[in-house]
């Protein structure tokens, strides 16, 4: 059930985006434990002055098709498994469409269960997990 944000600079085209997220959801089914059904995403384009980043911090150069995926989770994953997730989806973009390694950055984070409602105002947890 993960929710991702993906932030970019605007101008990519449609095909582009609809690369983006295959890419990111098929990486989320393969390597991440996520169902087939499970795919929230959205796409933030910024103007140049609004995405601001550093070209060299850990890693880079980066590019102006820097591209920062935040994805808030409600089952935390080991290490090993975000490790594998990280890998997946850079070969993923570098596939399709296009996006060098050095230009993606991914931030994980965890929630519980309580902090979601997935429609009708029903909080996600059940009485027991909420108890835990």
């Amino acid at each position: 059930m993960p929710f991702a944000r993906i932030s970019l600079l605007a101008g990519k085209s449609p095909d582009y985006l609809k690369a983006v997220s295959d890419s990111l959801h098929q990486a989320l089914v393969d390597s991440f434990e996520v169902p087939e059904k499970d795919r929230f995403q959205v796409f933030h384009q910024h103007q140049p002055n609004e995405l601001v980043f550093d070209r060299d911090y850990l890693g880079g150069p980066r590019s102006e098709d820097f591209i920062l995926f935040h994805i808030t989770t409600g089952k935390p994953r080991a290490l090993e498994v975000k490790q594998r997730f990280y890998r997946r989806l850079v070969e993923r973009l570098a596939a399709a469409p296009g996006i060098r390694p050095e230009d993606v950055m991914i931030v994980i984070a965890s929630s519980t269960f309580e902090e979601w409602s997935f429609s009708s105002g029903v909080c996600a947890a059940t009485p027991s997990e909420v108890a835990a």
